[in-house]
Parts: structure tokens; C-alpha cells; sequence
């Protein structure tokens, strides 16, 4: 007798779903590209990236200096759309890809990286929905005391565990379906705060090297740090699906309303100055009084789900990285370590001083390994054989010992770069130190991780691309899904 579970999609609609890094065939490849706007759409339309623009106004900013930022950071969101092109050729995770440009075993590094990063802001999430959620008690007469937080913090966990362990289809559909509620609110927001903004205040604005630290800033929380996540979205999506279309609807899903929401946040520090410390109880300051428990609720449910898309990540991180679970226990393991981040983050530290910090940490790894992972995938001319994704041991992408050399040598040149160029209230590197104090990180990190990358390995991959078109000229090889062992 057949089961509903074998014949089940994989990634069917409210169900846990089946796939984790291991290779989608082509069957199973029901997703469009319009369909990443909404997904996207659904993250970015959140009170977080509102938060990132308040934040941003800290750096001493005039309000035409922030606009700047904002709209030039924002453009790196184009990273993110050329980092979902490769999902639908490998037809499987970011860091299953990554096995090509660093090999099976050196990917082991880079995923552990990502995978701090993915629970640092599944953290700064699940501690942003906890502060609404005292807030609330507060309005409604409740003293948050220790006990009630860390009801709070294992609530939140338990909620924010739904999506992820659901899976792909059931966060695409899912936020998608938020996206008009979402816009609402911020349409009401908008309304009831843009008037008071006082865009003539700090009239003298800040430093050009000032300028630069924020930009740095506005590109990590933007763009740049979801370069990571976008094959994880994409890689249902069918071989040959229009390149330019992935990258336009990712695009269009996330600059436009990350650009809209930061200057909104923006303008409420300009007559809230506090709203980038603590943003839950500070930027309620900016509307009236009735408002409130509306903004917070829907705020709370924006937030669980931006969170959704980084703990997923997280999880088929986990598996990249040789933990031998299903993608479901991962997605658990996550939570509970972001549970116990939370509630560090809730009793024993200012929360802007958690997410600068916690943001200058990542600009080190992760502008380096987006630079080499689109350098290779162009060196390899845009291809990969999947059956050779899939081995973690020895085939196409083993070289020796399992690490390809030139990538990591790659990583820690471009990295070295960007601590020498970065700009932090507790570390001010020797490139930074000599302009003054300007932050260069970004642009040094993955200038220097590209050209080392190309120049080291560029002979080699372009080999091996030549090896992966024989591969893939053979009967039945493009594609065909085969799982190697």
C-alpha cells in the first residue's frame, strides 16, 4: 500500500519538508522566479530593516548624508541576486555549492562562519521580538521581571521554530501572504510620523570617514549579508529559468522597500534620537499612544518572520558543515543555541552595542567569500556538475585533502584586508587609521579576496570547467540528479 508520505512532494505545503542539502531533481522543481519578489518582499517590509535606519542615524549623520547611504548601500542587493543563480544549475544549498571553489572539506570553515553569522542574527531577531513582547506586558500593566523574560525568550523560540522546521514552500507561501499587512502598517507609519521629521537636524553632519563607517553598516545589514542565503531560496527553481529574471525579482523584493524603510527610520531619529538604542521602547515615542499595541503585534510577526529565512539557512548550513542530522533537527539544534544567545542579549547587553559589534564581525568573513564564490562560479563559466556537489569525498572538487588552497589562501588575504581597512569603536585598523578613521573594510575585503582568487586559481578552475563540460556532455549527466555516495 503507498503512503501519503511517499507520495508526498518533498517540499510540499505545510509539511516538514524532506530536502536538505541533498540535490532537487528536476521533478521537484516547482518554484518561479516571480516567486522570490514575494519571499523577499515578505523578509524586508519588517520593523528590523526600520531599526537598521535608525541605527544608522547614531553615526552623528545629517539627514541628506543617510538618504545617500542608504540608497547606495542598498544596491548591493544585486549581490544577492547573482548569488541565487547558481541554486537552480546545482539544485541544492549555498554551502553545498561552496564544496567547488574551496573543496569538500576547507568548505567545512566557511560554513562554520556562516552559521555564527545566521544564529547572530537569528539572536538579534528573537531579542527584538522579546523586548516587544515586554513592552506589550508593560502596556498592559505587567512588570517584566526575570521570570517573565525568560517566559518570553522560550515562547518566542518555540513560535519562531514553526516556518523553519516547515520548511521552503510553507516560508515562501507564508510570507508572501504577510507582504499586504506588512505594507499596510508601515503605510499607517509612515503617515502618522513622516511630518515630524526634522530633516534639518545635525545640520553640520558628520565627517566623510564617519560617512564611510556608515556605509559599511548600511551594506552589511543590507545586501551583502544575505548573500549567503539566496541559493537556499532558488535552487527549486528549474534549470534554465531566465538569469536576469532571478536577479530582478530578487532585486526588485529587496532594495526597494529595505530603501523606503531605513529612511523611515531614519526620519523618526531625527526627533527620536534614542530610537536606535532601544528601538522597541524608544521609536514608539515617534506615534501616538493608540498605535502602539498594533505597531508591536505586527512588528512581532514581521520579525519571526525575517528570522524564519536566516534559522533555514542555519540549518542546511549545519549539514554543510558534516553534522550528520536531518535538516529538521538542525533547524532545532539552531534554535535552542539562539534561545541561549537571546538571553544574553536580553540581561547583559545594550542592544545597539550588540548589533554594531556583532555587524563589524561579520564585514571580516563574509565580503571575502562572496567575492571568491562568484569569481569561481565565473571562472567555471556559470557551471557545475551536481552529482560532483554532493561528495564529501574524493571527485571534481576534492583537490588535496579535500581543501582547494588558493580559496582559503584567497579568504584570509581578503579578511587580513578588511581588519586592516575596518573602523570599530574598539579596533581601528592601519588603512583606517591613516585615512583619518575611515572604514574601507567591504571594499578592501573583497577587492583584494578577487583578485587573489583569480590570480591564484584562475588557471586551475578554468581546467576543471573544462572537466565539468565533459561530465556534462555524457547520457544522462546534466542533471540527473544522481546522489553520489
Amino acid at each position: 500500500m503507498v503512503t501519503d508520505e511517499a507520495t508526498r512532494p518533498a517540499d510540499a505545503l505545510f509539511h516538514i519538508e524532506r530536502h536538505g542539502i541533498d540535490h532537487v531533481e528536476d521533478p521537484e522543481r516547482w518554484a518561479t522566479p516571480a516567486g522570490l519578489f514575494g519571499m523577499w518582499a515578505g523578509a524586508i517590509v519588517n520593523f528590523e530593516i526600520l531599526v537598521y535606519g535608525a541605527v544608522l542615524m547614531s553615526f552623528g549623520l545629517d539627514f541628506a548624508q543617510a538618504v545617500m547611504l542608504i540608497v547606495v548601500g542598498n544596491t548591493t542587493y544585486a549581490l544577492v541576486g547573482l548569488a541565487s543563480l547558481q541554486g537552480p544549475d546545482a539544485g541544492t544549498s549555498t554551502f553545498a555549492i561552496n564544496r567547488a571553489p574551496f573543496g569538500p572539506n576547507g568548505n567545512r570553515l566557511l560554513a562554520l562562519f556562516n552559521w555564527l553569522t545566521q544564529v547572530g542574527f537569528e539572536t538579534e531577531g528573537i531579542a527584538l521580538v522579546v523586548l516587544a513582547a515586554i513592552a506589550l506586558a508593560s502596556k498592559a500593566g505587567f512588570h517584566a521581571g526575570t521570570p517573565l523574560k525568560v517566559v518570553f525568550i522560550l515562547l518566542a523560540a518555540a513560535i519562531q521554530l514553526v516556518l523553519p522546521l516547515l520548511g521552503h514552500a510553507t516560508i515562501q507561501k507564508t510570507l508572501r501572504v504577510l507582504t499586504v499587512p506588512f505594507v499596510a502598517l508601515f503605510v499607517v507609519l509612515a503617515v502618522l510620523t513622516v511630518h515630524k521629521a526634522r530633516v534639518d537636524a545635525y545640520a553640520h553632519g558628520a565627517s566623510w570617514q564617519t560617512a564611510m563607517a556608515g556605509l559599511a553598516f548600511v551594506i552589511i545589514v543590507s545586501g551583502l549579508g544575505w548573500t549567503e542565503n539566496g541559493n537556499d531560496y532558488s535552487r527549486y527553481i528549474p534549470r534554465g529559468a531566465s538569469r536576469p529574471a532571478i536577479v530582478g525579482w530578487v532585486l526588485a523584493g529587496t532594495a526597494l522597500p529595505s530603501v523606503l524603510l531605513m529612511l523611515l527610520g531614519a526620519a523618526v531619529a531625527t526627533y527620536v534620537p534614542d530610537a536606535g538604542g532601544n528601538p522597541v521602547t524608544d521609536l514608539p515615542h515617534a506615534f501616538p499612544g493608540w498605535f502602539l499595541v498594533p505597531f508591536l503585534v505586527v512588528s512581532v510577526l514581521q520579525l519571526f518572520s525575517i528570522n524564519s529565512l536566516d534559522l533555514y539557512s542555519s540549518g542546511l548550513t549545519l549539514q554543510a558543515l558534516g553534522l550528520r542530522v536531518a535538516r529538521w533537527q538542525a533547524v532545532l539544534v539552531d534554535t535552542v543555541v539562539a534561545c541561549g544567545l537571546t538571553a544574553y542579549a536580553i540581561f547583559d547587553s545594550s542592544f545597539n552595542t550588540l548589533l554594531t559589534d556583532f555587524v563589524d564581525s561579520v564585514i571580516v568573513w563574509i565580503g571575502p567569500w562572496t567575492a571568491i564564490f562568484l569569481v569561481d562560479w565565473w571562472l567555471r563559466r556559470f557551471r557545475y556538475v551536481p552529482e560532483e556537489l554532493q561528495r564529501t569525498g574524493r571527485g571534481l572538487y576534492w583537490r588535496t585533502g579535500g581543501v582547494h588552497v588558493p580559496a582559503l589562501v584567497a579568504q584570509v588575504l581578503g579578511s587580513v584586508a578588511a581588519v586592516m581597512a575596518i573602523a570599530t569603536p574598539f579596533y581601528l585598523g592601519p588603512i583606517s587609521s591613516a585615512t583619518g578613521g575611515a572604514d574601507f573594510s567591504v571594499f578592501a575585503g573583497m577587492g583584494v579576496a578577487a583578485a587573489s582568487y583569480a590570480l591564484l586559481a584562475g588557471r586551475s578552475v578554468r581546467r576543471e570547467a573544462d572537466v565539468q563540460d565533459e561530465m556534462l556532455a555524457l547520457p544522462g549527466a546534466a542533471g540527473s540528479g544522481r546522489r553520489a555516495q
